[in-house]
């Protein structure tokens, strides 16, 4: 008799069967392609976590049959009421649309979406099918939160792969742009792809902005400035001042190395360095060189000795300043901490005030990229970094654009190459292409210590250069700004971190995200930004009883720190001190790219 355990025991044979499948596709490939170097061991654990989820996805289609059952009785529901609609919509009746795309969903916005009969129902039948299947597999049960992202980030690819608008057959505005150029629109494409594939060689990314219109140095990170010390990981800036007198104290920046420092310069209008320096500010900022295969075994602690504590002998030298304020931006702010800890068991005091600008110093929960975070995927990364001595910084531009895909590569892909239009000259997505790779022991220390088991805040946990560090003992006064729409650094683990640090903490919430929360110039009177100086255990607690306040969070964080400042001093001219000027700003370091300094 076919009995229920002689079903449980079919379905069992046919998910082994799947598995068994998947892993010799998997090994098939490995073999085919990885020993070549055509796929690298990244890029297959990133195939085999693909794999495994819809693997994952087909086990609960089998092994809850009536789950999916109900799933599909929905379904059916909904594509019942569009037969409905288009009936209506045959017989010249006008009548609300089954379903209608999310408020930021800009695919579907063209007139010929709607006007035309056969194409409303395709992008209505797409997006019920798509959602259907992202319920779906977020209702799946068993599977941890960490697993349960995972999963659905690939099914949120999948959907947004196959979407009607990311094909020309099927775009009812490509067909029109097609028929009106007669087919002009799809050559010019072609040649665009063409060109920036010549432009990444061996690694693909969509072009988002003309290229062509921006230099760095020319119109781009063109505050006035020197280089007045430099060494193999980074050269320092010293800005030309703009006022008669300066704050004593000096301001040393650490912006991140994942890109570049210029998103803090990128015009003179929206820059935070040029501001910084008309208030007065002797402002010195980090470069960090584009590192390839020679400086593979650069690692955190290289970073830390090279970059901030040599920066910080520098700027004693060239001001004669014993104190300085620092700001440390993203992974720039998790060294600022990683060397404050380690500068207070050493006993020194060299700075009066540290800014952390979207810092993570909790991992706990590290936003959209913990999709990549576990020990399979990282072992994957580190052979491919112990086969190339670095990280590709397109990859890791890639890899965020992923994270909101349709917004940061679709839109791009319809737009470029199947529209035939060029890319808008955007100084923020030049910034966003112009790449920096990563140095393989630094990502990998990165990768394993920071985000997979989170050690920068267990205390005594991580040992650098000698000394293990803890954050609590840090009693530096801090100043902590986070975006309440950053899905790199969350705010509320952010806020974990600001608890975790030691001394007077100032913890600030901008609005927008992890770029726009931060570069946010008061002309613009956007966003605004919230604050509340008593820190509670639950962020959520703190953000209700927090105050709002409109505009830039640029002059609120001014006033704070003007109590570390000093009084003033004449202004301080780079190059007169006892650092002679090297070169001009932005300084060479800046201008290599990412697939050069891999040949360097």
């Amino acid at each position: 008799m076919f009995g229920l355990d002689t079903l449980g025991k079919a379905v069992g044979q046919l998910v082994n069967g799947f598995e068994t499948n998947v892993r010799q596709g998997q090994q098939q490939l490995e073999k085919a392609f990885g020993d070549a170097g055509v796929l690298d061991a990244a890029t297959l654990s990133t195939i085999t976590e693909m794999s495994d989820a819809y693997r994952t996805m087909a086990e609960d289609l089998l092994l809850h049959p009536l789950r999916f059952a109900g799933a599909e009785l929905d379904l059916a529901r909904k594509h019942a009421a569009l037969g409905y609609y288009t009936l209506a919509r045959l017989v010249g009746k006008d009548k609300k649309p089954v379903v209608e795309p999310e408020a930021d969903d800009r695919r579907f916005q063209a007139e010929e979406w709607h006007k035309h009969l056969p194409f409303d129902v395709l992008h209505q039948a797409y997006l019920i099918n798509s959602q259907a299947f992202l319920n779906w597999a977020a209702g799946m049960e068993g599977i941890p939160p960490a697993g349960r992202d995972q999963m659905l980030f690939y099914a949120r690819h999948l959907t947004s792969a196959l979407s009607p608008s990311n094909f020309p057959a099927t775009n009812p505005e490509v067909l029109r742009i097609t028929w009106e150029r007669k087919g002009m629109n799809l050559i010019d494409g072609g040649r665009q792809l063409i060109e920036d594939l010549r432009q990444n060689p061996s690694l693909f990314n969509v072009g988002m902005t003309d290229r062509s219109a921006f230099e760095v140095g020319r119109n781009l990170a063109t505050t006035p400035g020197k280089v007045v010390f430099q060494n193999e990981l980074m050269q320092l800036i010293q800005y030309s001042p703009t006022t008669e007198t300066v704050s004593k104290r000096p301001l040393l920046i650490v912006p991140p190395w994942i890109n570049k420092y210029y998103i803090l310069d990128l015009t003179a209008r929206n820059s935070f360095i040029q501001w910084l320096v008309n208030q007065g500010q002797t402002v010195f900022i980090i470069s960090w060189r584009n590192p390839g295969p020679s400086l593979r075994d650069k690692g955190w602690e290289d970073y830390m000795e090279l970059g901030p504590l040599a920066a910080m002998d520098a700027v004693t030298e060239a001001t004669g300043e014993d104190q300085m304020n620092l700001i440390g931006y993203c992974i720039g702010g998790t060294l600022l901490g990683s060397t404050l800890a380690w500068l207070k068991k050493k006993g020194r005091d060299p700075v009066a005030s540290a800014t952390y600008l979207t810092t993570l110093l909790d991992f706990s929960d590290p936003g959209g990229i913990g999709v990549f975070i576990n020990d399979h995927s990282i072992r994957g990364i580190e052979k491919m970094l112990e086969r190339k001595g670095y990280l590709d910084g397109r990859a890791m531009a890639f890899t965020f654009n992923l994270l909101r895909e349709n917004e940061l590569f679709w839109s791009f892909w319809t737009n470029n190459y199947l529209k035939g239009q060029k890319p808008a000259a955007f100084d923020l997505l030049y910034w966003n292409t112009d790449g920096t790779n990563l140095p393989a022991r630094m990502h990998s220390y990165y990768l394993r210590q920071m985000y997979l088991n989170n050690r920068l805040v267990k205390p005594d946990s991580l040992n650098l250069l000698g000394e293990s560090i803890n954050l609590s003992e840090i009693d530096v006064p801090s100043f902590f700004l986070s975006a309440r729409q950053d899905h790199i650094a969350k705010w509320k683990t952010t806020y974990k971190g600001a608890l975790a640090h030691g001394g007077d903490v100032r913890f600030v919430l901008s609005g927008s995200g992890h770029i726009a929360g931060v570069i946010n110039p008061p002309y613009k009177e956007k966003y605004g930004y919230w604050t509340n100086d008593t820190l509670v255990p639950d962020a959520d607690t703190w953000f209700e009883k927090s105050e709002h306040h409109p505009g830039s969070w640029w002059p609120h964080w001014l006033e704070w720190i003007a109590r570390f400042s000093d009084g003033d001093v004449p202004a301080r001219i780079p190059g007169e001190g006892k650092l002679p000027a090297i070169e001009d700003a932005p300084g060479s370091y800046v201008k290599v790219k990412a697939a050069e300094a891999v040949k360097q």
